[in-house]
């Protein structure tokens, strides 16, 4: 980053980000919900969709104001082919022993209702009420939190604390806190952390997002096919040994290709 910018401008455009990013959705959820004739799921995925939307606006806004360059301050640099494809690969490997350990931890621990009730309220009913989610989830909330967090957040801390552990940490808790899931906390840190990880080592907000965005792309994959669940993927409700072998092995050949191009 060559324009230097002072962590108290940066923390203050973050918590902005977040709090347009709330109050954007909330506002076109309140009209959904003040219309009792209107698809109340559709306005739902539409208030994720403008609030993960709104939610780069304050830091947009403030670089250009500032005119200090934007694809850098948000580590928007290209990275090459095989790189995507090694972070592809590390992807899908971290996404299915994430989903092991987390169907481990809910064997000890059983999700509260609310989860459950949030499974339910986010299970779209139509068509269209799938492609809203898919591209709240899988692809704006991704783009958004990536840019803000490791893009911007975690490169500014990078600098000013000149501690790259310190500053991965620190921006996966603010990750996981804002997130506002206690049952699902500890995953979303250690994916937090990961997602600094690439975000450090490949100085781009590109491999950190396709994992982002893949994880939660499969996410929704599993929550809503019971069928693959059951007759593909599980075996004694959980991952399947042959998909933790595959998950291994990605996850060896993506690490040890990232690491052999920085």
């Amino acid at each position: 980053m060559k324009y230097f910018i002072k962590l108290k401008p940066a923390f203050i455009i973050v918590i902005t980000s977040i709090l347009t990013a709330f109050i954007a959705g909330g506002i076109v959820l309140w009209i959904g919900i003040s219309y009792t004739e209107t698809n109340q799921k559709s306005f739902t995925f539409l208030s994720f969709i403008i609030g993960q939307g709104f939610m780069i606006l304050p830091l947009i806004f403030y670089l250009k104001y500032n005119k200090i360059p934007i694809i850098s301050s948000i580590r928007l640099n290209p990275i090459s082919y095989n790189i995507i494809l090694y972070t592809i690969l590390l992807s899908i490997g971290i996404i299915i022993l994430s989903d092991e350990i987390d169907r481990i931890i809910q064997y000890f621990i059983p999700a509260p209702e609310y989860i459950n009730n949030l499974n339910d309220l986010l299970k779209p009913e139509t068509f269209y009420g799938l492609i809203l989610l898919f591209i709240a989830v899988a692809i704006l909330a991704p783009l958004g939190e990536e840019i803000i967090f490791r893009g911007f957040l975690q490169q500014v801390l990078e600098i000013h604390w000149k501690d790259i552990t310190y500053a991965v940490l620190f921006t996966a808790l603010l990750f996981s806190m804002i997130h506002m899931n206690p049952y699902w906390f500890v995953q979303i840190y250690i994916l937090g952390v990961i997602l600094g990880f690439l975000a450090w080592k490949t100085n781009s907000v590109i491999p950190p997002l396709i994992l982002h965005g893949l994880n939660n792309s499969m996410a929704m994959a599993l929550s809503f096919s019971e069928s693959i669940n059951n007759n593909i993927y599980l075996w004694n409700n959980h991952v399947a040994p042959w998909f933790l072998i595959i998950a291994v092995i990605s996850i060896v050949i993506g690490f040890k290709g990232i690491n052999k191009s920085y």
